[in-house]
């Protein structure tokens, strides 16, 4: 936001023997950062909504997370303020929601101010009728006008001038707003989805790509791994010229976005975005559902690499991250870390050159000179952020790496948001599990699988629905669409993984509750809320990409997926209704869906199985199943079952018919369709020659 505060607004004191409102007895750490202000905040609910009813008063409903950065600032400004908190007591019903826990609400409101407004973001603040229709939303407002941006005071007096004087025309702005979240486009479908379909939003997407920094557009960078991530799969269905082009763009993207400051050079893993074109300094904060995304595009670059040297330790350090600061005992996830610490953006993360002469005395000037640190600094007050400027292996400077990381660990860290998430970590697992097979790694693996246990086994309530959030030690909210979406995945990737045959049963629970929950069996539709969500005004969609995937993409590329392993004729045919109930939307902006046009390529081109026939623990079967992982893409299926061994749940028999160890030995089949490969044993002669690829990467 080109017109907002300095990033070292000083924190507001935060003492327990304040006054605590409402979100004191929330478990959403962004609730609870808001428990000391003097608004009188509701939780979103019954409670709040009844009352505005009664009373007929405007809801002001903010949304925001916990690691957003400008969701403190307006905390600190307005929220904090007993003069701007009196004037929102007395005009709104206040509720505050935390988007990761209520994805459906925050769906709704971003929506609307995208529709509104052309753009949207966090925090998200909405005025609405007592029953929940947007009329007036927008996002930060300082505590006083600045330039065309008017103050939160100002903001107030206007929408409730409205209210009082011109009801009638604010009423029928509200019924428009919500009519229009729920239309659909209308008009003929001349186009199946299929490879054009792919083609076209692979060169829509290059339009926007920097060519000479990776990723797309100008300042700010995003890594946008949803795009990064259908590339990868678009390269099978382009030219092999404009292939190569493509490929050598995602190693570029991958390679600018590791070596400089989208990536933390010390402790690994990756930040939200860059504000700048070059990934040089980003907004410091730190998504779990990045890392994840991130993990599964890397992964599949070195799959494909001739040399993926400088590819996988960007994967090795990211996993170590996780492993370091955002695993929980239990095994899964945290969802995010803050921007700031000590009230100051970035303070946890920014050196001077005489700091960093402090630690490594005689090495310091080379190792300024490699990260880019000098007296004028690349951010504020003189500090840098660390960029890898020399490029050199990454083994170069590990050692001084590792003392500074040591002593950045001596100051003070930013939160840690320690719920779990279902979805997010369902992204994670999935690219622990790419990450492992990527490389050789059972530790990664076993990683990804106690995550999946915790999730699957402690996060259902009693009646066994899947929950969102795990947090201070329950499990709470109905799951999402995503969240089913995410594990569905993981559980797949997991098994193609080596990590056991039972998670395709998981996955068959999991696509069995998104067609009963979130499917309209009838015309193939799939709502982000589960059919029994109440209270909102409507039941939201979910129908682009964004920071994380499209969720009805992602069930549909799970559920073809699964469709393709179980020969299940009811999912094929959801999986037909799905696609053709968005093909209008995929003909027109093909480019905003990527993940369901991953589905789309997996659909087109048909699921490949190596399937091998031999003791899962023996040195000949692992080793063709460790060469499986490796030829086959990440959609595709490894199966690995015993001579005469039944199929496992949600794995069709006829995927073991007539399959046999020939000669005693190991043996492999590369099946496609119908037909299959001649028995393989050498590990080295198992190649993907049934589906050729295209675009290896240099």
């Amino acid at each position: 936001m080109s017109d907002s505060p300095p990033h070292d607004t000083p924190p507001s004191p935060r003492g327990e023997e304040r006054p605590v409102n409402r979100l004191g007895q929330e478990t959403s750490a962004y609730l609870r950062q808001h428990r000391h202000n003097p608004v009188d905040w509701y939780p979103w609910g019954d409670e709040a909504l009844d009352r505005a009813r009664e009373e007929d008063r405007p809801l002001l409903v903010s949304i925001g997370y916990s690691a957003c950065h400008w969701c403190h600032v307006m905390e600190r400004e307005s929220f904090e303020n007993p003069e701007i908190a009196a004037r929102m007591n007395e005009s709104f019903v206040c509720i505050k929601v935390d988007r990761e826990e209520r994805p459906d609400v925050d769906q709704i409101y971003m929506e609307t101010a995208l529709k509104l407004n052309g753009q949207g973001g966090w925090p998200l603040n909405a005025i609405c009728t007592p029953d929940g229709r947007p009329f007036y939303v927008g996002t930060y407002f300082p505590p006083e006008r600045r330039g065309d941006t008017p103050g939160f005071p100002e903001m107030i007096d206007a929408v409730m001038t409205a209210w009082h004087d011109q009801r009638d025309q604010v009423e029928d702005h509200a019924g428009q707003i919500a009519a229009a979240l729920v239309k659909r486009p209308e008009g003929e479908v001349t186009l199946v989805a299929g490879p054009e379909a792919i083609q076209k939003a692979a060169k829509m997407i290059m339009r926007g790509a920097d060519q000479s920094h990776g990723g797309f557009g100008k300042a700010p960078k995003f890594p946008t791994a949803t795009n990064l991530e259908f590339l990868a799969v678009a390269l099978d269905f382009l030219p092999h010229k404009e292939a190569s082009k493509i490929a050598r763009f995602l190693t570029l993207a991958a390679k600018e976005m590791s070596r400089r400051g989208l990536y933390d050079q010390l402790g690994g893993g990756f930040h939200r975005y860059c504000v700048d074109a070059n990934w040089t300094i980003p907004h410091f904060e730190k998504m779990l559902y990045d890392q994840g995304q991130l993990l599964s595009f890397y992964a599949e670059l070195a799959r494909r690499a001739q040399d993926p040297a400088d590819l996988a330790w960007p994967i090795s350090e990211t996993v170590d991250y996780l492993r370091r600061e955002m695993r929980a005992e239990n095994g899964a996830y945290y969802a995010s870390q803050d921007a700031d610490s000590e009230g100051i953006e970035g303070k946890f993360f920014v050196w001077t050159p005489d700091q960093i002469a402090d630690l490594l005395g005689d090495e310091a000037n080379r190792f300024c000179t490699a990260y880019g640190v000098r007296r004028g600094g690349n951010f504020e007050n003189g500090t840098t952020h660390l960029i890898d400027e020399a490029r050199a292996p990454r083994g170069e400077f590990a050692e001084a790496r590792a003392r500074l990381l040591s002593a950045r660990g001596d100051r003070v860290a930013p939160e840690t948001d320690r719920k779990h998430v279902a979805a997010w970590n369902g992204y994670a697992i999935s690219g622990l599990a790419r990450a492992a097979s990527a490389l050789g790694d059972a530790e990664i693996l076993d990683d990804a699988t106690r995550a999946a246990n915790f999730v699957l086994g402690s996060m259902r309530d009693d009646t066994g629905r899947l929950q969102r959030v795990h947090n201070e030690g329950r499990a709470h909210i109905t799951a999402f669409l995503d969240d089913h979406a995410a594990m569905l995945v993981a559980c797949l990737d997991l098994q193609r993984a080596g990590a056991g045959d039972h998670y395709l049963g998981e996955a068959q629970r999991l696509a069995d509750e998104i067609l009963e929950g979130f499917g309209d069996r009838e015309n193939g539709a799939l709502f982000l809320a589960h059919k029994d969500t109440d209270r909102l005004i409507h039941r939201p969609r979910s129908d682009h990409d964004g920071a994380t995937p499209d969720a009805s993409g992602l069930a549909i590329l799970g559920l073809t997926r699964l469709a393709a392993l179980s020969h299940a004729s009811s999912l094929k045919a959801f999986v037909d209704h799905a696609i053709a109930e968005q093909s209008l939307f995929l003909e027109r902006v093909p480019q905003a869906f990527p993940t369901l046009l991953r589905a789309i390529a997996l659909r087109t081109r048909g699921v490949s199985v190596a399937v091998i026939i031999a003791d899962p623990d023996s040195a000949e079967g692992r080793a063709l199943a460790h060469r499986a992982r490796r030829v086959l893409r990440p959609d595709d299926a490894i199966i690995v079952a015993a001579p005469g061994a039944p199929a496992p749940k949600g794995l069709a028999e006829t995927w073991l018919e007539g399959r046999e160890a020939m000669h005693s030995r190991a043996t492999a089949y590369l099946c496609h369709g119908a037909a299959c490969s001649l028995p393989v044993h050498d590990p080295a002669e198992l190649v993907a020659d049934l589906v050729p690829q295209a675009g290896s990467m240099a």
